[in-house]
């Protein structure tokens, strides 16, 4: 902390004594107000000076202090409540001696509740002229000098808190995320899907191929891994005859951070049974697009240099036919689809773009790195990417025509990933054998391998229906809604390094 930021501190907190001795509880237990700062500027930003000399409406709000001004015997204060901001005029003549000596005592950033008559100024501000100033919480440190433009992006991550104080924008985005989440509930429950919730710590780390988390159960002596994905407790509940269910909640992944990963996020995940994934791609396209129009106001989104439109159809490309034409592109030759189906090939196409392959990845695993490393970032308008291989989708129904490839979809927008989905697989003989094909990848270092869930093959040996599901990334897809270069914009407190306060 600076000299002049040290001497700002002692001075805010001499002001707080001051407050003291004047016998004015510094941190009162309630303040009753009659309307917000923004209802106020609502119902009032349009209202003339003659309209509001005649009503005189009276008023009671409170706010953070944003500015304080001195004009000889006039002075005034510009209070906020995050939303807005609205004038307030201080007289020493018309408030009480004690309401006064406050005024005096107040710092920028401070909280006050005012009480006056709303009226404008020669400058045609509305205004509140106060009756009464009523002191409610002290800033002792103070607001960065250009309070509306805190830039440094360590400190708005780290203290989320003052970025919502200084910039307007903050916000905003997390207003644009609770219409996102409201919009996609209100969509599923008029659908007729049951919202649920399944275990957040689980004794086997499923539903996904990624690192967990682990954690451990003192009174029960085990260890639990916090969830990577809801996916088998929600195809448990379509087991047990909940033929449309859907959570929205937490997942957790004990791997890298970037501007479109962070360890703990929040999905949006559904099962329909009785569908496929052709089915999911018609009602993510209606989704998405009615989200948006709630959530912003339009299906036509600006993010970054790129405008995006949400309305249907959305572009379709199957995964090798995407890895191989950017192959081609790379390579400046025409590569045959047949060299993404046979190992040896794949491995050599990868060794010619620099991707690296390990022993062992197949040829799916391969085409899947050949796409991710050349493709995904130039799906900018959104773009279902569809038939993956077997290899690296072990809960996914496959295709009856090609055991290689299964029924499931990604969804591209603004370069990255937003969406995944596919039909179910639900023969519990085919389900463990793709389980102990993981085991096999696990034994052979990939960590990120699926476990063997010898609970979840049993509640198939109970019968799941044809059954189709989708996990949306509610972080992702709000970066793209509010404009967000980074997933960290989005999440009101995300996971930084540790440091000293």
């Amino acid at each position: 902390m600076s000299t002049s930021q040290d001497e700002q501190v002692q001075q805010r907190q001499a002001n707080l004594e001051g407050l003291k001795a004047l016998g004015v509880e510094p941190y009162p237990h309630e303040f009753r107000w009659k309307e917000t700062v923004t209802a106020l500027v609502d119902a009032h930003g349009g209202t003339s000076h003659d309209d509001l000399e005649a009503a005189r409406p009276e008023t009671i709000t409170s706010g953070r202090i944003l500015a304080i001004r001195t004009f000889g015997k006039a002075n005034f204060l510009a209070i906020s409540d995050g939303r807005n901001r609205i004038q307030v005029y201080i007289r020493q003549d018309s408030l009480p001696p004690l309401d006064f000596s406050i005024f005096r005592l107040l710092d920028f950033g401070d909280w006050v509740g005012v009480e006056g008559r709303l009226f404008r100024t020669k400058t045609n501000e509305l205004t509140i002229w106060a009756s009464r100033l009523h002191f409610l919480a002290k800033c002792l440190i103070p607001l960065p000098e250009k309070w509306h433009g805190l830039t440094d992006i360590e400190v708005r991550y780290r203290q989320r808190y003052l970025d919502l104080i200084v910039n307007p924008d903050a916000r905003r985005v997390f207003e644009i995320r609770s219409r996102v989440v409201s919009a996609i509930r209100e969509f599923m429950t008029a659908r007729g899907y049951l919202e649920v919730e399944t275990p957040m710590m689980q004794p086997i780390a499923g539903g996904a191929l990624a690192r967990p988390f682990v954690t451990h159960h003192n009174a029960l002596d085990m260890d639990l891994y916090l969830r990577i994905a809801p996916e088998l407790y929600l195809k448990r509940l379509t087991v047990g005859g909940f033929e449309r269910v859907f959570e929205i909640n937490r997942n957790f992944r004990n791997e890298g951070i970037s501007t479109q990963h962070n360890p703990e996020f929040t999905m949006m995940e559904f099962y329909e049974a009785y569908s496929n994934y052709e089915d999911l791609m018609a009602l993510t396209e209606t989704m998405f697009s009615t989200v948006a129009r709630q959530a912003i106001g339009t299906d036509e989104v600006t993010f970054g240099a790129h405008a995006i439109s949400f309305a249907a159809p959305f572009a379709r490309i199957s995964l090798r036919e995407g890895a191989r034409a950017a192959a081609s592109r790379q390579l400046g030759r025409d590569v045959p689809m047949s060299a993404l189906r046979d190992r040896a090939e794949a491995a050599a196409l990868a060794g010619e773009l620099g991707i690296e392959v390990k022993p062992a990845y197949g040829a799916g695993k391969i085409a899947a790195e050949i796409f991710e490393r050349l493709s995904e970032d130039q799906l900018v308008q959104p773009t279902f990417v569809y038939d993956f291989p077997t290899e690296i989708s072990p809960l996914s129904k496959q295709r009856a025509d090609d055991p290689e490839t299964v029924e499931r979809f990604e969804l591209y927008v603004g370069g990255f990933e937003v969406a995944n989905a596919f039909s179910e697989l639900n023969d519990p003989a085919e389900q463990r054998r793709r389980f102990e094909a993981q085991l096999e990848e696990r034994a052979g270092g990939d960590l990120e391998a699926h476990a063997m869930d010898e609970d979840y093959i049993r509640a198939l040996e109970y019968g799941l229906p044809p059954t189709a599901g989708e996990g949306v990334g509610i972080d992702r897809l709000v970066m793209i809604l509010s404009n967000s270069p980074s997933i960290r914009d989005v999440i009101l407190f995300p996971l930084m390094r540790k440091r000293d306060v």
